[in-house]
């Protein structure tokens, strides 16, 4: 077995007035509200996908 790497992000601002592909990305890391968690496998299209919003988000160290 082994163990899969994770990473969690949790939203810490609104995506209204950001352009269509920011608020996608957002769907697409599970997060859709303030305050939102999620935990994630860590590859490198979520990496980039937390890069691309990363003014809407923060990771969470030790969740």
């Amino acid at each position: 077995m082994t163990d899969k790497a994770t990473v969690t992000v949790e939203q810490i601002k609104s995506p209204i007035g950001r352009p269509g592909d920011q608020r996608a990305t957002l769907i697409g890391l599970k997060l859709n509200k303030i305050g939102r968690r999620a935990s994630l496998e860590d590859t490198p299209a979520i990496r980039g996908m937390i890069a691309k919003v990363a003014h809407l988000v923060r990771v969470v160290e030790g969740a």
